[in-house]
């Protein structure tokens, strides 16, 4: 079944992941240009990898609950695609 993924979470000062059970999408992931910082992603190795407000990628197939950020309270991150 093919759902739409429509979401936007709001950042912490913790890592926290983007969705909380595991979640398997094709999906674009962005920082709002009106964020006041930039949102740090969780790299694969641990090494924190920051986006400045206005950054976005598009990936394939991606388990969004493996996803961590952190950043300034407030800032946000978006998450639209689906499961197609």
């Amino acid at each position: 079944m093919n759902n739409v993924v429509m979401r936007t979470v709001t950042v912490t000062g913790e890592y926290q992941p983007l969705v909380s059970e595991r979640l398997v999408a094709s999906v674009t992931i962005s920082c709002p240009p009106s964020n006041v910082g930039n949102v740090i992603f969780e790299g694969d190795d641990g090494s924190e990898v920051p986006w400045i407000p206005g950054q976005w990628e598009t990936f394939q197939s991606i388990d969004l609950a493996s996803v961590r950020v952190k950043g300034n309270s407030g800032d946000i991150v978006t998450i639209v695609g689906g499961t197609w």
